[in-house]
């Protein structure tokens, strides 16, 4: 794919602050003129500076006096984050080159061509072009092969995704040159594509999933999702929906803000949405105003242990002031708040300055005394002790333990407790499912699959047409990725089995809709009977509107 969490700026006093703390190291990087070199005999005599500056002062007599020639630049870069982890693990240092793909998803957009591809075949092949981009003005189309970038071979190269995808991108404005490889067309076809802005979506997928049911699957909170959000509730609203399933299973979270902006679209007036406290300001309240439009209607909201940060306080706002209906499983357990802080380079420090706290004053960040590896190993800890299947194997302190003001239990000190437990399907995988995953069987033939058929593909709009599609070629689909699997040298034994087809089915249907022009709608609409969380869902919405 062609186009993977800073926190929103909500202390700026605080800047000052951290420049003194974490100046000795980054300070010194400001220019040489910024250094206060001591004299030699000042240093040698060992009058060094305050004990607040003994870093830079170190690093100031290893580039003045050190016996051997030595990068300083690259010494403070290796520096800095084995400093910062002494912190916690979400204090981070990103080098000046990194920034930009670091901030990239969240800003809404890039720079670059438009267009959705793989290499799984070793060859980039175009899924799809982004609608109104600048590969789709220049002629390109889903199903194309490059060739060539500029005066560079890459088919059949082995080169890395990233690799050709820092080929493709570049400043808005620029030319790229393309070779295409086009079913039927017995030469390459010279394309030229001058380079634009790219819209990256946060909001993957926006359909009427059942009757009266809408599903909204929300990847990042990034400069953009509020809108994006109230746009496709509206709409959906307008297609006759009832209760929305919003979907935030596997976000990381983003900007603050948009989390805040999200939950008042929910919640009444003077309603608490979330408080900060950290050591450099005053607790900082933010209440819903009362202009949320969808005050009045049903939600359910999906989450797992992949849910973190902005994801965790719109949860626990709507949790904590009984609203909705929280489904899933126990959120990740990321409550602490970062500031980003750019410095002269271009490279960033994102900084922690706050602990968040949920409106009955539950703080959800799991402890990370023990280290930073044993902090991000939680999730592997959780998975050995059955916590995603077994609702009871989850420790939860009395101690940390509050009430809404309706009078439910909920729990702080690691992650939000949904308020119906889903576990994970451990019946799913079956060993020929296992294997054709595991060798990644599936989407090899999906691909090759949707190329062969992709002008029949490209006609199918709704979700209807999908349907009657699959109806009709579902069994030599099915027969055909079993000849496939045989192919690879895959031991077929249970392909035809009723385990192996309640995986494999949705995930065919699924693959093969994203790459007609439903696009991620296809994708979500027919996968979700294998995602237990989503059922579920499903499942409550619909007795609501039929008690």
């Amino acid at each position: 794919m062609e186009y993977k969490n800073k926190k929103l700026i909500i202390f700026l006093p605080l800047i000052v602050v951290v420049a003194v703390v974490v100046g000795f190291v980054l300070g010194l990087n400001l220019t040489k003129s910024h250094y206060q070199r001591q004299s030699s005999a000042d240093a040698l005599s060992g009058r060094m500076q305050p004990a607040s500056s003994k870093l830079g002062t170190i690093l100031n007599l290893i580039d003045t006096y050190y016996v051997d020639t030595v990068d300083v630049d690259t010494l403070t870069e290796e520096l800095i984050p084995k400093l910062l982890e002494k912190l916690d693990p979400h204090s981070t240092y990103i080098p000046a080159k990194d920034v930009e793909a670091a901030n990239e998803n969240l800003e809404g957009e890039f720079e670059g061509i438009g267009i959705m591809f793989n290499m799984i075949t070793d060859t980039v092949i175009v899924q799809s072009v982004i609608p109104g981009g600048p590969s789709e003005q220049a002629g390109i189309i889903g199903g194309d092969r490059i060739i060539t970038v500029g005066d560079s071979l890459i088919a059949g190269q082995k080169r890395d995704q990233n690799e050709v995808m820092k080929m493709l991108r570049g400043k808005g404005g620029t030319t790229v040159k393309l070779g295409i490889e086009r079913q039927g067309a017995a030469e390459l076809i010279p394309i030229e594509v001058v380079r634009g802005k790219i819209p990256i979506k946060s909001i993957e997928s926006a359909f009427m999933i059942k009757p009266g049911i809408g599903f909204v699957k929300l990847l990042q909170f990034s400069r953009t999702s509020h809108e994006e959000l109230v746009a496709a509730v509206e709409r959906l609203k307008g297609e006759g929906m009832k209760t929305l399933i919003l979907d935030l299973t596997g976000n990381t979270g983003g900007f603050l803000d948009q989390a805040i902006l999200i939950a008042q679209e929910f919640l009444p007036k003077d309603r608490l949405i979330v408080y900060t406290e950290g050591k450099g300001a005053r607790p900082v309240r933010q209440y819903a105003d009362g202009s949320g439009r969808f005050i009045q209607d049903s939600v359910i909201l999906m989450i797992d242990e992949g849910s973190a940060s902005s994801s965790e306080i719109v949860a626990g706002a709507l949790q904590d002031n009984d609203r909705g209906t929280i489904v899933g499983r126990r959120s990740f357990g990321k409550g602490l708040v970062q500031q980003q802080i750019p410095f002269y380079d271009g490279s960033v420090v994102n900084f922690t300055i706050a602990r968040y706290h949920t409106p009955t004053g539950r703080c959800i960040q799991r402890p990370y005394d023990n280290g930073i590896e044993a902090y991000h190993n939680d999730i592997v800890n959780r998975m050995l002790h059955k916590e995603f299947v077994w609702k009871d194997s989850i420790k939860l302190s009395d101690s940390l333990k509050y009430t809404t003001p309706k009078g439910r239990v909920v729990y702080g000190g690691g992650g939000i407790m949904p308020d119906v437990f889903v576990p994970i399907d451990t019946t799913a995988l079956d060993s020929f499912t296992h294997r054709v995953l595991a060798n990644n069987v599936l989407f090899r033939y999906i691909l090759s699959y949707t190329d062969r058929h992709r002008n029949e593909l490209s006609s199918i709009r709704t979700m209807e047409e999908a349907e009657i599609y699959f109806a009709d070629h579902m069994p030599e689909i099915y027969e055909g990725m079993i000849a496939f699997a045989r192919g690879q040298k895959i031991d077929t034994a249970g392909a035809k089995s009723a385990v192996a087809r309640k995986f494999i089915e949705p995930y065919l249907k699924a693959y093969i809709a994203r790459s007609t022009p439903l696009d991620e709608n296809g994708f979500y609409a027919f996968i979700y009977p294998i995602n237990t969380i989503t059922v579920e869902s499903l499942r409550i919405a619909e007795r609501q509107q039929h008690p």
